[in-house]
């Protein structure tokens, strides 16, 4: 089960919240005050998740140093 982080709009608590299914279909209530307006946010591990490139790789995703900086 996939483990969001949420934001009330009501009472500004943040939560995590686990959700059985990932299509949108279940409804996300605020934990602390029952309020369905929630913001999701974006995870850290998400954003590093993006933001990694693979082992060996240069900044264009290359195997070897390009002429283009930061790699020359």
């Amino acid at each position: 089960m996939p483990i969001y982080d949420y934001k009330c709009q009501d009472c500004g608590k943040i939560a995590e919240i686990f959700l059985k299914k990932v299509d949108g279909s279940q409804p996300v209530a605020c934990p602390v005050c029952g309020s369905k307006k929630v913001e999701k946010l974006v995870s850290a591990s998400y954003v590093l998740q993006i933001e990694a490139k693979a082992p060996g790789r240069t900044c264009c995703d290359k195997t070897e140093r390009c002429e283009t900086p930061p790699c020359s």
